[in-house]
């Protein structure tokens, strides 16, 4: 089974970080990005509306969510009807109207939203808004607050000149290692606390996995090959866990015997 295959395994609201979030871990997103009672709060894929319900309880000037799905749509509309100055609008999230929001919590793993996000974020949000993300700033902006996995990024936005130098802005390092790999995907796991303690060893293994593939991929990791640690735990995925993560690599080792079909490992 390779990547690919397993991801279609898994359920698609954790793949496209619609998973919801506990209301502990937005109560810490909400002190990040400074939530005050003047805002107008935008939740661009809301799902279950439970964001949109706790910044209305927080007392913002309105909370609003964007959900492309028409049923997870309901399901917030009920969460929510209770509350003043909440609603929540059926649309593509490329379609949404933004322009009053002053918050915006977004998280989502499709580069082509991403993409057409940042620039509606660049067109329709006023000076000062700020933007709420998970995992990652929107696509080369430079962070105003970082308290990983979480970032606020403020209008004007600012933006890396490259792939490093947003590494070093975000997590205060050149490049990514194996140690560093497995320690972001531990914290990320601990911190949105959604991943059932019999598993979270798994996850992270896998994920550690992901996030130095795509490092490699992206030529910003400290090894110029693929460290022993990232063999082994790339053989233990491929030999109990039947996942080959090897079509992950687009980046071929300088060193031909360390390429990842070469090692015995994928």
């Amino acid at each position: 089974m390779n990547i690919n295959e397993f991801l279609s395994t898994l359920p698609q609201d954790v793949l496209k970080g619609e998973v919801e979030i506990p209301d502990r871990v937005l109560k810490k997103m909400f002190r990040l990005a400074g939530l005050r009672k003047s805002d107008v709060f935008c939740h661009l894929g809301c799902g279950r509306g439970n964001a949109v319900r706790l910044a209305a309880k927080m007392g913002v000037k309105k909370a609003i969510g964007v959900e492309p799905d028409a049923r997870l749509a309901e399901e917030a509309k009920r969460n929510v009807s209770r509350l003043k100055n909440t609603g929540i609008a059926v649309s593509d999230l490329k379609d949404a109207d933004i322009s009053s929001a002053t918050l915006v919590l977004f998280w989502s793993s499709d580069p082509e939203l991403v993409d057409a996000l940042v620039k509606k974020f660049r067109r329709s949000l006023k000076k000062g808004a700020r933007v709420l993300t998970v995992w990652s700033p929107p696509g080369m902006m430079l962070p105003d607050k970082v308290d990983f996995p979480f970032f606020v990024c403020k209008k004007p936005f600012r933006y890396a000149a490259s792939v490093r130098q947003q590494i070093q802005a975000v997590y205060k390092t050149k490049c990514i290692d194996f140690v560093a790999a497995w320690r972001l995907a531990e914290k990320f796991i601990d911190e949105l606390g959604v991943v059932p303690q019999e598993y979270r060893r798994f996850v992270n293994m896998l994920q550690g996995m992901v996030i130095w593939i795509n490092a490699w991929n992206m030529g910003v990791t400290c090894e110029d090959g693929v460290p022993p640690p990232v063999q082994s735990y790339l053989g233990i995925l491929r030999e109990f866990f039947q996942i080959d993560l090897s079509d992950m690599f687009t980046r071929e080792p300088k060193d031909e015997a360390m390429a990842p079909d070469k090692m015995g490992c994928c």
